[in-house]
């Protein structure tokens, strides 16, 4: 397989939120992670800022890509609530 072909290529992607549940999503290894964190918030029927998105414990920004971040097919990614508010 080319490297373009795998540009191309789909994965699953398991999202995982705070509650144990699971949303699934096929997207292309170039598809941008944007995308994917929009379309779980509008599922969810919450604001995406209102989210964080981490994958290896990392947070996932909206312009890179599953390629960019070493994804590989059932991967899961784990979503927050946004902690607001701070001390006094």
């Amino acid at each position: 397989m080319t490297a373009e072909n795998k540009t191309d290529e789909y994965i699953k992607l398991r999202v995982v939120g705070q509650d144990n549940s699971e949303v699934h999503f096929k997207v292309k290894m170039s598809t941008s992670m944007g995308k994917l964190k929009k379309s779980y918030a509008e599922r969810q029927g919450v604001g995406v800022a209102t989210l964080r998105f981490l994958f290896d414990g990392k947070r996932i920004n909206d312009d890179e890509s599953p390629k960019q971040l070493d994804m590989e097919d059932n991967d899961t990614i784990e979503v927050y609530q946004e902690q607001v508010g701070g001390c006094y």
